[in-house]
């Protein structure tokens, strides 16, 4: 007791126990978005309708990964509340719910996706050419296999970080990247197999990231929270808790879930515009992604930190790690941003696109960057904070009416009405943005979040 009040003196979390959670969150989320880019630019050589192909599905499978992270961020919420709490029990049984949870709603999404490639991408992209739509059905099919592992990797990382524990999963996620890099090399240079062989190489370094997480969270000497899988009563659902996860999990999937969705819904506008704007939008995406990287980190750090804070009803020091750490992610974003804008050229160049298509890719960077410095830590890194202290139907409020009636709705207008083509999409991300931030911060200022615990 003496400990934990000298603890509450200083703060939970330390400036040292930051870095120390911080830092490996940022390489590894540097090594799952490089997964994503180096696709894109191995598959590259394959030509414009492959690189479109892998957008195409990749936005469907991002919405769905989304879905498994949204389930794993409510397991994690609880677990490290119940950590904050101190009670060890309730948070290994909150893993091993998460766990099942997870693994049997990827095998679901797994089979639908098989059953139904084609006719999914047909719907969502009917307009794509047909040699984009068949390195799309390639691509589905392959990461559709995928789904179980990245489900169940997904969950592991998520209890590891609301351990605080943030250097297992990076480790894991370098094996991963690596496994894809050199399959990549061996499948699509060595065996010329195209889309195919970048799936497959994903497929298989998850499956890796999968097996290892799950072997590592079974050992109980060496984690604060651990699964026990002995016999064939360890796999029975407790219902009380899958309520708990899924009163954070729901929210957040619901949240997640419509977004991507809209997001697929841009997607199939950008497809109206042609190939160009389909690998301008894809290849700006990837590199766009990079200057978010430290931001996405600190937001995962938010997660562990305020939900250890809630759960120990220390909601004074929550408020300060709230705004410091979003400060921070300020920073991180002018920083890169700037970085970005002035080496956009070459960086663009390494993906070999035709002049078109390159001058069109290093107009969105630049837009996005400039927009990115004034609103997206405040729309993106700003409500994990509410969300770990399970104010969560606010974050998912907000962001489904401004999804839907500010950025799909402002993007048909600037795209189609007044002729901005892909452009017109992007502003209408910009505005979706500004007003995520605005109700956020009132939000934090207000202090309503406060007092919403799960445990």
């Amino acid at each position: 007791m003496l400990g934990r009040a000298r603890k509450e003196e200083s703060g939970i979390f330390t400036g040292r126990d930051l870095k120390k959670l911080i830092w490996p969150l940022i390489v590894e989320q540097f090594l799952a978005i490089t997964i994503g880019m180096l696709d894109t630019i191995m598959v590259s050589s394959c030509g414009e309708a492959a690189v479109s192909g892998v957008s195409l599905v990749d936005s469907i499978n991002v919405l769905l990964i989304n879905i498994f992270s949204a389930l794993a961020t409510g397991g994690a919420i609880v677990a490290a509340q119940y950590l904050g709490k101190e009670d060890g029990q309730q948070a290994n049984a909150a893993a091993k719910q998460l766990m099942l949870s997870v693994g049997v709603l990827a095998c679901v999404l797994m089979l639908v996706a098989i059953s139904f490639n084609r006719g999914l991408l047909q719907l969502l992209f009917g307009a794509a050419k047909e040699d984009v739509m068949e390195n799309a059905v390639v691509y589905f099919f392959w990461t559709a296999l995928s789904y179980p592992f990245i489900g169940i990797y997904n969950g592991g990382a998520a209890l590891y970080r609301s351990m605080g524990n943030s250097r297992i999963s990076m480790v894991i996620s370098l094996i991963m990247n690596t496994i894809n890099v050199c399959g990549n090399a061996i499948l699509i240079y060595g065996f010329q197999m195209g889309v195919a062989g970048a799936a497959i190489a994903t497929l298989v370094s998850r499956m890796v990231g999968a097996a290892i997480v799950t072997f590592l969270l079974s050992n109980p000497n060496h984690n604060k929270i651990y699964l026990v899988f002995r016999s064939i009563k360890d796999f029975g659902f407790d219902f009380s808790m899958i309520r708990r996860i899924l009163g954070i999990g729901i929210p957040n999937g619901l949240e997640s879930g419509m977004f991507q969705f809209g997001k697929i819904l841009l997607q199939s506008l950008v497809t109206s515009f042609g190939t160009v704007a389909v690998a301008a939008n894809a290849v700006s995406g990837n590199i766009s992604s990079l200057t978010q990287i430290p931001s996405i980190a600190i937001g995962l750090a938010m997660i562990t930190v305020v939900g250890q804070c809630v759960g120990a009803g220390e909601y004074k020091q929550a408020k300060g790690y709230i705004w410091k750490l979003f400060g921070l992610s300020e920073i991180c974003m002018i920083v890169l941003c700037v970085l970005l804008l002035v080496f956009a050229r070459p960086v663009v160049g390494i993906y070999n696109l035709t002049p078109e298509t390159t001058e069109v890719a290093i107009e969105l960077v630049t837009w996005f960057c400039c927009a990115s410095i004034l609103f997206w830590p405040g729309s993106f890194t700003l409500p994990n904070g509410l969300r770990a202290a399970s104010d969560v139907r606010f974050p998912m409020m907000v962001s489904i009416l401004s999804m839907w009636l500010c950025r799909i709705l402002c993007s048909y207008l600037f795209a189609n009405t007044f002729g901005l083509g892909v452009l017109g999409v992007w502003i209408g991300m910009f505005i979706d943005w500004i007003f995520r931030m605005a109700a956020f911060v009132a939000r934090m200022l207000s202090g309503k979040w406060m007092g919403k615990k799960s445990v």
